[in-house]
């Protein structure tokens, strides 16, 4: 199915339509490092509501997209980076929420984990309707001056995890079909309100940005430990190798990997050592050194703390479940 020409500069030119029916479309966007499904609700006339689902690490955008559109973005899982025009960089994790103006300057979106969740809201500052009490008598929420008002002090405002937010987004996740044109209005409208009566000042996060040489040692950190992972590497010897200060390389890489290094390590040797069990006939031992373990009781311990059960559990499970997933 065609994309419009207006959906290949909001997605792409390589955007895929996975369906369309009704008021929700569903995108693909994929390349050798995976894929990135959004899922697009139109709530009302220049407001879409969009389920984001994303295993890649960078989601490109090689068009102009359209100017004055207010993005409301909500992680629900994962890491999304945030660029800004003066080489610095900001992370939000689960439960953040960003408010982003977006101009007609090509993007791309990056997702340090290689794997993000979560809800956006579009804002069409062209098409939307200027006040929304027109729709529901009490709620006086006009488009642009929120947009104003959440933006005036630059294209971006990021706030902390809130359990307002929590509870705004979490029920949309879990929506009966037969309900949820209604809903998702009702939702859009809760949180546009709320917005618009919040005290940005007290809200706003105070989080640690980083700079764009700091960004680029720190997946360069992050790209060599994967490439090494058999080996056992001090921070001392990452800090000298990057020439990056030792506290500067922890506090940046937690702040785009959401945890430390030495944490990184161990979870990422596990799910390479879990893939190996279920798609390898190597024994646990075997597997053990792979992963840069030369004492098996040590893999086996470390194993069961990152995937809750043993190496040997955990391969007797996928051998008990292969008949059924060949069926």
């Amino acid at each position: 199915m065609q994309a419009t020409q207006r959906e290949q500069k909001v997605y792409g030119s390589l955007v895929e339509i996975v369906k369309r029916e009704n008021d929700c479309t569903a995108y693909r966007i994929s390349d050798e490092t995976g894929e990135a499904v959004m899922t697009s609700h139109t709530v009302f006339q220049g407001i879409e509501l969009i389920y984001n689902d994303v295993h890649m690490q960078t989601c490109k955008v090689d068009t102009h997209p359209p100017q004055n559109i207010l993005e409301i973005n909500h992680c629900r899982e994962g890491r999304i980076e945030c660029e800004f025009d003066g080489g610095e960089y900001l992370y939000l994790s689960k439960g953040d929420l960003s408010i982003q103006l977006k101009d007609s300057a090509c993007h791309n979106s990056c997702f340090p984990l290689g794997h993000y969740h979560g809800i956006s809201v579009a804002i069409d500052l062209e098409q939307a309707p200027k006040c929304l009490s027109c729709i529901l008598d009490d709620v006086t929420v006009d488009s642009s001056e929120l947009s104003k008002k959440l933006c005036e002090t630059g294209k971006y405002t990021v706030m902390r995890s809130m359990p307002c937010f929590e509870h705004i987004f979490s029920e949309l996740y879990t929506i009966p079909d037969s309900i949820k044109r209604g809903y998702m209005k009702i939702k859009v409208l809760e949180l546009l309100l709320y917005l618009n009566g919040i005290n940005l000042e007290s809200e706003r996060s105070e989080r640690k940005y980083f700079s764009k040489y700091q960004v680029d040692t720190v997946k360069s950190i992050k790209a060599y430990l994967v490439e090494n992972i058999c080996k056992h590497i001090t921070l001392e010897e990452l800090s000298q190798k990057f020439d990056i200060p030792l506290t500067s390389m922890k506090t940046c890489f937690k702040g785009v990997y959401g945890t430390s290094v030495y944490s990184f390590v161990r979870h990422y040797k596990m799910q390479s050592a879990a893939i190996l069990l279920k798609q390898t006939d190597k024994t646990i031992i075997e597997i053990s050194g792979m992963v840069g373990y030369e004492n098996g009781s040590k893999f086996a311990g470390a194993f069961k703390k990152v995937m809750n059960v043993t190496p040997k559990e955990y391969r007797n499970k996928i051998d008990q479940m292969e008949p059924f997933l060949t069926k």
